[in-house]
């Protein structure tokens, strides 16, 4: 390890440079410009070495030690800034800042950047289609506050809550690339297999600081205007989260412009194990195919995309908002059809406006950004067709911004280089002056013709013309044979097999000016391009919001067309507790079966709370109760949904308590796991929750189990009364309908032949007949000489069930819970009474007892 607090004067000047910024960055890869590279050195070299895959090799000597070092080049360091990042690395970025024709020693340079996780702003270090958000986390006994910061477009989150299991949700629903985290943090469970871990000192959380910060970012005395004045917790994970950025970004940050309290209260919650199950936008395996987003989004830009799935993972409660969705999302049904190519169009608008707000916007940024804003007068035009009050006003935020689009048409070339730094971007016509310099640098004159005219004339050498190359510049050529005609003002400058070439004094004179007006050129070039980020940041604010418009257009838009392909239909938001889902599909399972989808029907109501589901595995069940889960959740994103007809009663929260998995690494065995799900369900639900809950109880003995689930069934339906599909092998839980009113039986049957199984996925009123598990083994392949003696082994256990419950079980009793009888100690401990006893008579029932046990 390199000792970065030796003394310095050891090492050469270049080194000593390189150490004292070094410091500056101790936990970071220094990216060192030098030339055309950017090199590593010492640790940093080695462990680039091994994530790139470059070469490590030794420079010199300093203090006496050869130097690790390993490079990048910098015209392709956006890859490598890639796959750093991608592996949770930030990097501090140096570049020379000084001039080398005046530098006496090292060149000046300084860290101008540093690239994280989470802040990344640059096209090729994100992914277009998902939110890159930046996080901080602060926890005192109270609770929790927590922060995201979307830095390629400005939005700004808080959020506090007073459990773990709502923070851990929290921490799923966002899926933040960086975390940051006091040095005193308590809670490292949840946070600690995630990547892009940041530790940071106490005082950055500090809570006046905090205030400060956010109201000189946001110019404002107070935060009362934003809501979040009295949120201490997540006050602090805001401040700690904003002076961060500040210190990677070095620069303004005038594109953040709010912050937002997300209430809880305002949308559907969805636990950690929910968003899981229901594969919103990651599937088990942890890839996106066949997921919610995977169907759903067919949107036309990568901000809607981004969108869109915020919508999925965050259902919200407003009745007005979701049915302005519904308005539009029916209207635009007509209409998507010409409005989709035309957003197809848009470029990404909203990460270009991050970019140009932090005033790292390159040449083709620029470019998107006017081929965009070309479009949106024909948008314009095809959205004034539309009747809808909430798409009108969509219209409106949008605009033109024809202004813009005229400056950058005149401004930039119809197809720039990807960056500024060697010039031609700037349009012809744009700039006079640009222009003379250039029509100069690039010879554009007869100069040269008349010259060379003239030489060839005056000299009469016919083989005489006048060249340039990148080496030597301007010259005159002449072939061999006529040199000795080249009189003496003529300077040889280079000597060719069959040619010589020459300088004149007048020759010089062009080049030097042809020369300097290149750079000159290239100098102006990049002035007036910065002039264009000062000219468009004033209209930031109106193009920010403009985007947001955009996006959400584009959502509703995708969301038409997917109600219209796959035929959905818009659903009722009832003010009435209940679900009514008339032929539901799940949306997912319906695209990817080879076979036609059976659509099933749901009531649940006040008087209808639960419903028992039984019936075989692979019959239907947890499709069914997954698929309700997703009608609820597209109704209350104001999506249509995958039903004939369907009436949603008010939800505040879904759970769902469906697989089994370890979890290994806390120590959690696959029982463990379940029910520590089963008892967020039971601290949380409320009477307006939708439940889903299959085979509870089954990691663990039979009665222990059966047990469990019962009582769960009696606590969802008498205590908490919400909604609950409650799928179950336990066929004694099919008794509870004969004991409470709201409970109700449904299955999914099946026709069983020998070995062979055939699924009729078909749900009907009333209990299963029996469970179909060893049909089902057959079907898995289990040999049949197992499955004959299991069929043997049933028949009887099933005869001697059937006995005890004859013999010995009360008929109010489950059979496998049953009492047993009562034991004579109990019964002469019932006849005691204990005040009435003489310490003499005392002591002799106390020997009695002891007889009897």
């Amino acid at each position: 390890m390199m000792n970065l607090q030796q003394d310095l004067t050891t090492h050469t000047p270049m080194m000593q440079q390189y150490l004292k910024l070094k410091a500056e960055n101790p936990d970071i890869l220094l990216f060192y410009r030098m030339g055309d590279f950017y090199e590593l050195f010492y640790d940093d070299a080695k462990k680039a070495s091994q994530l790139l895959d470059i070469s490590l090799t030794k420079r010199g000597a300093s203090a006496g030690e050869p130097i690790p070092m390993a490079g990048v080049p910098y015209h392709a360091v956006e890859s490598y800034l890639a796959k750093l990042i991608a592996m949770g690395e930030s990097v501090a970025i140096c570049e020379q800042i000084g001039d080398p024709a005046l530098s006496k020693g090292p060149v000046e340079r300084k860290v101008v950047r540093i690239v994280t996780p989470g802040t990344v702003s640059d096209e090729l270090l994100l992914e277009d289609r998902k939110d890159n958000l930046l996080a901080a986390i602060w926890q005192e006994k109270s609770g929790y506050g927590f922060a995201t910061l979307d830095i390629s477009s400005g939005r700004f989150n808080v959020f506090e809550c007073d459990s773990a299991d709502t923070m851990q949700a929290e921490l799923q629903r966002t899926s933040p690339v960086e975390i940051l985290y006091p040095e005193d943090f308590q809670s490292m469970s949840l946070i600690e297999n995630r990547s892009g871990l940041r530790r940071r000192p106490l005082w950055d959380f500090d809570l006046s600081t905090a205030k400060q910060q956010l109201n000189l970012q946001f110019a404002t005395k107070d935060l009362i205007g934003f809501g979040v004045e009295k949120a201490d917790k997540a006050l602090r994970a805001a401040g700690c989260l904003l002076q961060y950025v500040k210190d990677t970004q070095k620069t303004s940050l005038p594109h953040i412009r709010s912050i937002t309290k997300q209430s809880q209260d305002k949308f559907v919650i969805l636990d950690a194990a929910t968003r899981r199950n229901l594969e919103i936008t990651e599937n088990l395996a942890g890839g996106t195919d066949n997921t919610v987003a995977a169907i759903l989004d067919k949107t036309q830009t990568a901000m809607g995309s981004r969108m869109l799935k915020r919508w999925l993972h965050t259902p919200i409660r407003d009745r007005l908002i979701l049915s302005q969705r519904q308005n539009s999302i029916e209207e635009l049904q007509e209409h998507y059809l010409v409005i989709q190519p035309l957003l197809k169009q848009i470029g990404d608008i909203e990460r270009i406006l991050a970019r140009l707000a932090l005033r790292s916007a390159r040449p083709r940024d620029f470019a998107r950004l006017r081929d965009s804003y070309n479009y949106l007068p024909q948008l314009q035009f095809e959205l004034n067709a539309l009747n809808d009050p909430y798409l009108q006003a969509l219209c409106h935020t949008i605009g033109t911004f024809d202004e813009i689009a005229n400056l950058l048409n005149n401004a930039i070339i119809e197809t720039p280089p990807v960056l500024i730094r060697d010039g031609g971007v700037i349009a012809e016509g744009y700039h006079e002056e640009l222009d003379q310099l250039r029509l100069l640098s690039a010879g554009a004159t007869n100069y040269l013709e008349q010259l060379e005219v003239r030489e060839r004339d005056t000299l009469g050498i016919d083989t005489l013309k006048i060249g340039f190359n990148a080496v030597h510049g301007y010259y005159i050529q002449v072939s061999r044979g006529q040199s000795h005609l080249v009189p003496v003002h003529y300077t040889r400058r280079q000597t060719l097999k069959n040619a010589e070439r020459y300088i004149i004094p007048e020759l010089k004179e062009y080049e030097d000016k042809v020369l300097t007006s290149k750079g000159k050129a290239l100098a102006l070039e990049k002035v007036l391009y910065d002039q264009l980020f000062d000219i468009l940041l004033p209209q930031l604010e109106s193009m920010q919001k403009s985007a947001e418009a955009l996006a959400e257009l584009d959502v509703l838009t995708n969301l038409a067309e997917r109600a219209q392909t796959l035929n959905y239909t818009k659903p009722q938001l009832s003010i009435d507790k209940g679900i009514n889902i008339q032929n539901g599909r799940h949306l997912v399972v319906e695209q990817v079966l080879s076979e036609p989808f059976i659509a099933n029907s749901l009531n649940l109501s006040q008087q209808r709370r639960m419903l028992i589901i039984t019936g075989p595995n692979m019959g239907g069940k947890s499709t069914y109760m997954r698929q309700t889960a997703l009608i609820a959740l597209l109704a209350y994103m104001g999506s249509f949904v995958p039903a004939s007809n369907a009436i949603i009663g008010p939800i505040d929260r879904i759970f769902t308590r469906i697989g089994a998995s370890d979890d290994l690494a806390s120590g959690r065995s696959t029982f463990m796991v379940e029910m520590t799900e089963t008892a967020n369900i039971m601290h949380n639900a409320t009477e307006h929750s939708l439940i889903l809950m299959d085979e509870i109880g089954r990691g663990t003995s039979t009665y222990d189990g059966l047990s469990l689930a019962w009582a769960c069934v009696e606590m969802l339906v008498n205590q908490i009364k919400a909604m609950t599909l409650f799928a179950t092998h336990y066929f004694e839980l099919t008794q509870l309908p004969e004991q409470i009113n709201s409970i109700y039986n449904v299955h999914f049957d099946a026709i069983e032949h020998e070995n062979t199984i055939a699924f009729r996925h078909t749900v009907q009123e009333g209990a299963a007949s029996k469970s179909y598990g060893i049909a089902v083994a057959g079907l898995a392949g289990v040999p049949n000489i197992i499955l004959k003696r299991a069929k043997q082994k049933l028949k009887e256990l099933e005869s001697h069930y059937q006995q005890s419950a004859t013999n010995h079980v009360d008929s109010s009793q489950l059979s496998l819970i049953s009492m047993p009888d009562e034991s004579k100690v109990e019964l002469e401990l019932q006849q005691i009474d204990p005040d009435s006893l003489t310490p003499r008579e005392a002591l002799d029932v106390l020997y009695r007892l002891k007889r009897l046990l």
